[in-house]
Formats: C-alpha cells, structure tokens, sequence
C-alpha cells in the first residue's frame, strides 16, 4: 500500500488519466482486452491481435505504461510520460529519481517534474524497496 504523500508543488503521481487514443480503446473493448491484460502478451503478439491496427511499438509503449502504473503510487498519467521516454517498472524502480524525473521534463521540453517530485519518487522508490521514508 502507497503512504507516501504528495508534497506541495509535486507532480500528482498518482493521478490516472486516459493514455490510450479513442480508436485504440474501440479495438481493444471490441477485443474484450482490458488494459491490465495487456502484459500477458508481447508486443508483436498484441499488435497482432489487434490486426495490425496498432502498432508493436505502439503497442510495446502501452504494455510499459501499464507494468509502470502497477507500481504503488504511481498512475496512469505519469506512467505513460515514462514510459514515452523508454523506460520500464524496473527501471523506475531502481533508477535514479532525479535522472528519471530530468528525463520526462526533457521530453516534454518545460519543466513539469520539480524537486518535490523528485523527492516522492525517491520515496516511493524506498517504499518498493521496503526501507523506511523519511
């Protein structure tokens, strides 16, 4: 269970925000795959499920953005921002939170990731790790 709280200024971790296009929901829901689905295939299996209609990368990324926002405290929004810059759960829980935070503000060209965020990052690492937050 997450308790870590969201600090003042942060980035809402948390938050759950749709990351997949209208047309990429209708062929999924159409497919009876809900999203938490998703990992139990490859990439290329799942585009190929889909029929081709989306992607293996594109279908690679969402896999990632769900394995991501499976961490304790982290949600859909965030997730898809990393894992639009290659990232996977491992690496979000074992990377630096800084670097990984620099990263996404990076992609996005401004600055949407701050100290404070960094900061609960840092602590949900440690939380996964079972050690003690400070």
């Amino acid at each position: 269970m997450n308790t870590v709280q969201a600090l003042p200024g942060a980035f809402p971790l948390h938050e759950n925000k749709d990351f997949i296009s209208e047309s990429e929901w209708v062929i999924f829901k159409l497919l009876c795959r809900s999203s938490d689905s998703w990992p139990d295939n490859t990439p290329d299996e799942l585009s190929h499920i889909t029929g081709k209609q989306v992607s293996p990368e594109r279908c690679d990324m969402l896999i990632r953005t769900v394995e991501i926002s499976h961490l304790s405290g982290l949600g859909t929004w965030i997730s898809r921002l990393l894992a639009e810059i290659g990232l996977s759960a491992d690496d979000i829980r074992h990377g630096d939170a800084s670097e990984i935070m620099h990263a996404v503000n990076a992609k996005a060209g401004y600055p949407i990731c701050n100290e404070a965020t960094i900061h609960a990052l840092s602590n949900l690492q440690r939380q996964w790790k079972g050690d003690t937050i400070s």
